[in-house]
């Protein structure tokens, strides 16, 4: 190869997954991270968006996550996401939603509906505080029951995955996609050995070796080095803004304790003033009795 390709840059990873001529590549896809989620493993796929080389030569590719349908009838979208931000898990969960809904045209059944399956590859950590790599979000209750079949949420987030020896099908896709930008298509290690690897392989290599793809490639990779420099520059004025207001609310809080100290102090003050008086009234009422018995000072 002329030159490195990362299979995680949107334009690469719907062209492995989402062109025609790589249908095999998303039905093994599927299969494998699906895997016993689905009622039978997929044979056949439909693509509702497909890739068009000639529309993303052309920079007019703008919905870079792939859709398709299967020989049941159930839905699968596949999308990667390099940047993580607050409001990922409501959009994650949206575009599932949207993807669920949009079966159904005014006045049909719901019995029509097909299980969707939404997944997700993250280069970026959404779940830091959770070991795991893989996350399958679906309909179920407190005890784990599922409310209806109907598909669901897979997150992967690729920077917690580490595995020096493949087991699975589905560890060789997330290892592909996490180092396939260092690999040789040329001198492929034992792990890529296979018909579907070699294949993916292949895609690479076109970005790589034809000049205008690469230049395409290049061009899509400076705007997300841009976008991330951007989000990282929001993300340190958030930062500062929130110490800000923390600090703000900190000074807010020592003011509004010497607020509550200095009108404790004054009601000591006002206390103690009346148990003076109040001292000094029966001292005079004492001083009156003793005259009035005859007694002088």
């Amino acid at each position: 190869m002329k030159h490195p390709i990362d299979p995680k840059i949107d334009c690469v990873f719907k062209a492995l997954l989402g062109a025609e001529s790589n249908r095999a590549l998303l039905i093994h896809f599927l299969n494998a991270i699906l895997g016993s989620a689905l009622a039978t493993p997929i044979t056949e796929v439909e693509l509702l968006n497909p890739y068009n080389e000639k529309e993303y030569l052309n920079d007019k590719l703008s919905i870079v996550d792939v859709k398709a349908r299967d020989q049941r009838g159930g839905l699968h979208q596949v999308e990667i996401q390099l940047l993580t931000h607050p409001d990922l898990p409501a959009r994650i969960l949206y575009n599932w939603t949207d993807l669920y809904s949009a079966q159904l045209s005014d006045g049909e059944k719901y019995n029509l509906l097909r299980p969707t399956h939404g997944i997700w590859l993250l280069g970026e950590d959404l779940l830091p505080e959770r070991a795991e790599w893989m996350h399958e979000f679906r309909l179920r209750d407190s005890l784990g029951r599922l409310l209806l079949d109907h598909g669901g949420i897979w997150l992967l987030e690729l920077n917690k995955f580490h595995a020096d020896s493949i087991q699975t099908e589905q560890e060789r896709w997330l290892k592909f996609f996490k180092d396939g930008e260092q690999l040789d298509a040329d001198a492929l290690p034992p792990w890529m050995q296979t018909k579907e690897m070699k294949q993916a392989m292949s895609t690479l290599k076109a970005f790589s070796d034809k000049e205008r793809a690469y230049h395409a490639y290049q061009a899509r990779l400076e705007f997300l080095r841009e976008q991330h420099s951007i989000q990282s520059y929001l993300a340190e004025l958030r930062a500062e803004a929130e110490q800000e207001r923390d600090k703000a609310k900190q000074e807010r809080a020592n003011a509004e304790q010497e607020r509550d100290k200095a009108k404790q102090e004054r009601a000591n003050a006002e206390q103690e003033r009346r148990a003076k008086e109040t001292a000094l009234a029966e001292l005079a009422q004492l001083k009156a009795r003793l005259r009035d018995q005859g007694f002088t000072e």
